[in-house]
């Protein structure tokens, strides 16, 4: 009997420390600058999906105040300022620093790449993170980075009439991300990089003639329906697309075990709630583009899908020749497909073909 009394003191004794430590953590407040406004699914919302539930999940030790694009940051700035210190966490997506790293771009979005399952296998359970984090720490850049969203595949861009051959995209101006926007470029096509916001305008003007951004349901809030007719598929430039938390690291490092779990139990959360919501929403979406929007849905000839993909075969090799940290990272996500692609050949049912 006095053995029980004992354990059952000890284990009230533990619990009791245990609550008294994460009582005496020091509050952490994220203030976090977005690149993607809240409204948008997928891109935005996620982080704001986070901020409403973070404090609740921390006992109130971590919360999270979330700016809109260009409130407090613009979303091209993000990643110094949070180095910087200046804010201390950010949110957008890595492919925003093509220009900084190369290799940053493989962390947002493959062409011809893997999927959302194939990516977060690499990424959480080969060595995407730890390649990831590297890569900011070798640049010079003060943050702890966090995987912290993913939405599936996007459409491959909205255009004013059928392109049927790789000639009509000579001379096009056009919205385009990432590693697929190199490929455009090697096709003759002049692209840009503007924010969601800006490229209705853009198109209104006449300053580009077409654009990609992102899923029907949240290209339609942009409202590039209004303008352009054509909405081809399949992205053939980003089968998957993640997105992260950057944490100034000095204050991660000030951080409690405790609060980083809860950062990183959240954001791992956050990646299974993104890619759940924005698979669910598009069909409707497509639905009422078809019906009420007059777009035309197309679909890639597998002649064109041929022309992207050897386009994007030779940019590969480029950007491995002129960049070691693309090299090593690609090399590295390139290994792990091999892999992969013995599991996913015998385990998944074909698809139905178009």
């Amino acid at each position: 009997m006095l053995k029980r009394l004992a354990i059952a003191i000890a284990v009230i004794s533990a619990m009791s420390m245990a609550s008294t430590a994460m009582a005496a953590e020091g509050p952490v407040l994220l203030k976090v600058p977005i690149a993607f406004a809240t409204k948008l699914p997928g891109l935005g919302s996620t982080v704001k999906w986070i901020g409403d539930r973070i404090g609740t999940l921390s006992d109130g030790s971590v919360k999270m105040k979330v700016y809109e694009p260009n409130k407090l940051v613009a979303p091209f700035e993000i990643l110094d300022a949070v180095s910087k210190g200046s804010v201390n966490a950010g949110y957008t997506t890595a492919g925003y620093w093509f220009g900084k790293m190369k290799a940053s771009a493989l962390f947002a979005a493959v062409p011809f790449g893997p999927e959302a399952p194939e990516y977060l296998a690499w990424m959480w359970y080969g060595n995407g993170m730890k390649l990831y984090q590297e890569m900011y720490d070798e640049n010079g850049y003060n943050v702890k980075v966090h995987l912290c969203g993913v939405i599936a595949p996007e459409t491959s861009g909205w255009f004013k009439e059928p392109i049927t051959n790789a000639g009509q995209l000579k001379g096009m101006k056009m919205r385009f991300f990432g590693l697929g926007g190199q490929v455009m470029q090697s096709l003759g096509v002049t692209t840009s990089l503007l924010p969601g916001g800006e490229i209705f305008p853009a198109l209104e003007k006449g300053a580009i003639d077409a654009t990609e951004f992102s899923m029907p349901a949240i290209d339609s809030l942009l409202g590039f329906h209004k303008l352009v007719k054509y909405n081809y598929f399949p992205g053939w430039h980003q089968q998957a697309t993640t997105f992260e938390l950057m944490i100034n690291k000095d204050v991660w490092n000030g951080m409690s075990e405790h609060q980083q779990m809860v950062v990183d139990m959240a954001c791992r959360a956050a990646v299974a709630d993104s890619l759940a919501y924005t698979e669910a929403i598009q069909f409707t979406q497509m639905k009422e583009n078809l019906e009420t929007n007059g777009v035309k849905q197309m679909y890639w000839s597998e002649e064109m899908l041929t022309v992207f993909r050897e386009a994007w075969e030779t940019i590969v090799e480029e950007n491995r020749a002129s960049d070691p940290g693309f090299k090593k990272v690609w090399d590295d996500l390139a290994a792990f497909r091999a892999g992969y692609d013995l599991w996913e050949s015998h385990a998944f049912l074909p698809r139905a073909k178009r």
